[in-house]
């Protein structure tokens, strides 16, 4: 039975993105304790059936560090109408400091490790959010 619940998403392993309903969206997302990323999907897309695959695969890496979760925009479409999110899959991070960013379509796993490695604070932060952070600072 716990193959199957895993299978239609009722089980998820620690770090796998949770169900994310509309009525706790915005205050999930608004101030959190640490970074989190909310996967918006369709469940007849088959680039999002991918990208699903690939968010359970990374995210019991970044247990303690970040928050998972999704939203199939058809039973939540408050959210991604609030976002302006047009098509599936989009992907995208908010942080403890209000920022938001997303990034939409199909990406490979070595790509999906790297966006969401230079949207955490700290020294997990790529080279280039770290100057891109500098530039900002100075102008």
């Amino acid at each position: 039975m716990g193959f199957f619940k895993r299978l239609i998403g009722l089980e998820t392993k620690p770090g796998e993105p949770e169900a994310l309903p509309d009525k706790i969206f915005k205050e999930t997302v608004s101030k959190p304790d640490m970074p989190v990323f909310v996967f918006f999907f369709n469940l007849w897309c088959s680039e999002c059936q991918v990208m699903h695959g690939l968010l359970n695969e990374v995210g019991p890496e970044y247990v303690g560090r970040s928050r998972f979760y999704k939203m199939d925009v058809n039973e939540s479409p408050h959210a991604a109408t609030a976002l302006n999110i047009r098509g599936v899959p989009v992907l995208a991070a908010f942080s403890p400091g209000g920022a938001i960013d997303r990034t939409a379509g199909l990406m490979n796993i070595t790509e999906l490790r790297d966006w969401i490695e230079s949207r955490l604070p700290g020294e997990e932060a790529t080279a280039a959010q770290d100057i891109s952070e500098t530039d900002q600072d100075r102008g």
